[in-house]
């Protein structure tokens, strides 16, 4: 049997080949970057001052990598972001839970005014001063949940679940009640393992975001012990920088190559996670970002 193809115009057929060429440039120009960090990070020193363009190293050398695993300081940060990206996305995850599905009560008595005040959080905010002050009050300075507690929900996330929620058919939770389930057990048995794909979306946002937060730890902490991994690498950046500019006897003069052996060490874990977690993005904010 023949398959009927539809012919395209000469017009179609421009639109496709100028979009591929389009796409894959953006593909280059994106992906370059962090293949040229991965190149630097596993060059010598030498052999990057030679090159302009590091398409693959001319001279392989590992020592960056050698220098920032016998780093102790590495791994205290390390566990640090480690303990702020896990126990925080854990904290963010409950509190947008409860809150989004307490919102998606069409029923709920004054739901347009919570509605509204949470909305407007996302336009409107406290301010760095007075965020700081709270935090101080609170007794949070250098101490690692001052990362986690002033950013337990996320205005955005949390409409996001909520829209997910009411999308979720009524008729589930009418037949949870007539078996004598509360509120909380319809939560968390009925309605939470049925929005995986939204709940995963949320967290993945979560994670990145602690996992990246470098202004709240330049803010609060100012202990070194208590750094998280973007700080430490803030630090050794401006040292490396200092050591190699005195032309001084330093392990510091690895230089650039160093430098991106301390990034690509920093973000493995992302890399490592993301693409278990990357079916759920589409599916789970495109069923909750459009709905009322």
């Amino acid at each position: 049997m023949k398959k009927n193809h539809i012919k395209q115009s000469l017009g179609s057929r421009i639109f496709n080949v100028v979009n591929v060429i389009l796409l894959a440039f953006l593909a280059i120009i994106t992906f370059y970057p962090f293949w040229d960090c991965l190149v630097v990070s596993v060059s010598s020193l030498k052999s990057y001052l030679q090159t302009g363009i590091h398409l693959w190293p001319s001279e392989w050398s590992f020592e960056g990598y050698s220098y920032m695993i016998q780093t102790a300081e590495l791994w205290t940060s390390y566990a640090n972001s480690i303990f702020i990206t896990l126990v925080g996305t854990l904290v963010n995850m409950i509190i947008t839970i409860m809150a989004a599905y307490v919102l998606s009560k069409k029923d709920l008595k004054g739901h347009r005014i919570l509605m509204f005040l949470a909305v407007f959080t996302m336009m409107f905010s406290g301010g760095i001063i007075p965020t700081y002050m709270v935090v101080k009050s609170l007794g949070l300075m250098n101490s690692l949940w001052s990362m986690i507690l002033p950013s337990a929900i996320n205005t955005y996330n949390l409409i996001v679940l909520r829209n997910f929620f009411a999308d979720l058919p009524v008729e589930l939770e009418e037949a949870a009640k007539l078996d004598g389930c509360t509120d909380v057990g319809i939560l968390f048995k009925i309605m939470v393992p049925i929005s995986k794909p939204a709940i995963t979306t949320v967290t993945l946002f979560y994670a990145v975001d602690h996992w990246n937060d470098f202004f709240s730890a330049v803010m609060y902490i100012s202990n070194r012990a208590k750094w998280p991994l973007q700080l430490f690498l803030r630090s050794m950046l401006f040292e490396n920088d200092a050591a190699y500019s005195g032309s001084g006897e330093s392990l510091f003069l690895l230089g650039q190559p160093m430098k991106m052996a301390a990034v690509m060490m920093s973000i493995i874990l992302i890399m490592c996670a993301y693409p278990f977690f990357q079916k759920y993005f589409t599916k789970g904010v495109m069923t909750g970002a459009v709905k009322g």
